[in-house]
């Protein structure tokens, strides 16, 4: 097993943090490999036997198969039929069948390791039911590709800390990922009669809703999408037969499948062989369906669950040798604000931020498509001149300290400057210690929002002493002789400049 370097990085901060937390969270996108660093966690030499929790048959195989190929260590599965060997040095468990009677049968300390596999569900009364069984005896590790900050605080509630968190970002920029490209597509579809079940959309009106626009979208495809291998997810297996056939009325080769279909495996192959241009499934294939060559994902089961839309999606974002991109085509439903997930939230922090993503890409969309990146890198700089115009405003403000957002914008770092916290030591107030270097870095403690900020406000201060920046009265100077970037120049570029002045 040869680990990414990112994959090492997240096992060895998880490793460091069973110190300070018995109770850690991953954040992994999807297609990073979540499995392979936990198989990594499960075959160290600090671990004695491990319990992995999934929810479905197909993560629970797919997981056993991973760990097997990954480390050598053959898994037991605990699952309906299956009984799992209690000597196993891992064990693959349904959370479903573990939640009943069947726990009784492990001892609570039988465990130095449990793993949540799509943490996203672990707050849930079935799972926590398993895992207050385990977690007094065992460190506990959720892995999620949760996006935005809301999740995460809800994690929260049982997580303790955030040991490492993968970028969507990064790995398309390190050529992990495909880079993702979004199409708007200029039809309105009216949602605004459909109820909420369970917290999001009904999945029946859904396709009430669906039907009238399923001859429409397919023309869309065809339009938009004609060379490309695509996914397609909608609400009901019958409005996914009838977006099938609307595909073929138009010309295109389309099929659906669904968890009745005898015909399933053989489905899925012939799609892999390009039989098909278009599978359309009702969420079958959320989780646990790996096919690289999928280069164009439709989502035509609009949700509020970040995670969701993050795992459909997630379907198209491995990389293949003959693909270019992932294209999504980005429907226009017609809901209220902040409320359906959208192309902007598979890497968007808040809200605000998906928000200001989508305005860009929206406004960009006459010219084509849009990429993903692209689009985030101009609502960041957009947002970064809004702030610093902010401070330039209070810039006649006299004093000894500077803001807690003044000092991470000066270090160009936007995320700490839009800083919020989200685990619950987070929240805490700041220790005075932190409270002292903080004022000996010149920021005002009391604009610090918490614990968790002022690690991330110290870290740029340290980072910056490793840097041997000028002092502060020498940056001043700097900035007074009009030097460009005086608040991160070095003692070098100081008297480097200093030089050149005085000649």
């Amino acid at each position: 097993m040869k680990l990414r370097p990112y994959q090492l990085e997240v096992t060895k901060a998880v490793e460091s943090g069973w110190g300070e937390s018995s109770k850690q969270l991953g954040v992994v996108p999807t297609g990073g490999g979540k499995t392979i660093i936990f198989a990594a966690l499960a075959a160290s030499m600090d671990v004695r036997r491990t319990l992995v929790l999934a929810h479905r048959e197909e993560l629970i195989g797919q997981a056993a198969d991973k760990i097997q190929r990954a480390t050598g260590i053959r898994a037991s599965v605990e699952k309906a039929e299956r009984w799992a060997d209690p000597s196993a040095r891992v064990v693959v468990a349904s959370v479903q069948t573990l939640k009943s009677e069947r726990l009784l049968r492990w001892p609570e300390n039988h465990f130095d390791l449990v793993v949540c596999d799509e943490a996203h569900h672990a707050i849930s009364d079935s799972w926590q039911r398993v895992l207050r069984h385990f977690d007094m005896h065992a460190n506990v590790l959720g892995v999620t590709a949760t996006p935005d900050r809301g999740d995460k605080r809800e994690l929260g509630t049982y997580f303790e800390r955030v040991a490492a968190e993968v970028r969507l970002v990064d790995l398309i920029k390190d050529g992990y990922l495909a880079p993702i490209t979004i199409r708007t597509v200029p039809l309105q579809i009216d949602l605004s009669r459909v109820k909420s079940t369970a917290g999001d959309l009904d999945a029946g009106e859904l396709g009430d809703a669906l039907d009238p626009y399923l001859d429409q979208i397919a023309e869309e495809l065809k339009r938009h999408a004609a060379g490309r291998r695509t996914l397609a997810f909608l609400p009901l297996i019958a409005t996914s037969k009838k977006f099938a056939a609307a595909c073929r009325r138009a010309g295109l080769r389309a099929e659906h499948v669904d968890g009745y279909d005898p015909e399933r495996a053989s489905k899925l192959e012939r799609f892999a062989a390009w039989d098909w241009d278009i599978l359309s499934n009702a969420m079958l294939l959320t989780e646990g369906f790996d096919d690289p060559g999928i280069d164009c994902v439709l989502v035509l089961r609009p949700t509020r669950s970040r995670p969701l839309y993050a795992q459909m999606v997630g379907r198209g974002t491995r990389i293949e040798p003959l693909k270019d991109n992932l294209l999504i085509l980005d429907m226009l439903w017609m809901h209220e604000r902040h409320s359906l997930a959208r192309p902007a939230n598979l890497i968007a922090s808040s809200d605000e931020e998906a928000d200001a993503i989508t305005e860009i890409a929206e406004h960009d969309a006459a010219g084509g498509e849009v990429d993903l990146l692209e689009a985030a890198s101009d609502a960041a700089s957009q947002r970064e001149e809004k702030l610093l115009k902010k401070l330039q405003e209070m810039a006649t403000r006299k004093g000894k300290y500077i803001t807690a957002e003044e000092f991470a914008l000066k270090h160009h770092e936007l995320a700490v400057a839009e800083y919020e916290p989200v685990m619950a030591w987070e929240t805490k107030l700041i220790t005075e210690k932190q409270a002292f270097v903080l004022k000996r870095a010149g920021i005002d403690p009391a604009t610090v929002r918490g614990r968790g900020h002022a690690s991330k406000l110290l870290d740029i201060h340290f980072r910056g002493q490793t840097l041997t920046l000028a002092s502060p009265a020498q940056r001043e100077l700097l900035s007074r002789l009009g030097h460009p970037s005086p608040d991160t120049a070095s003692i070098v570029e100081f008297r480097k400049f200093m030089k050149e002045v005085r000649a």
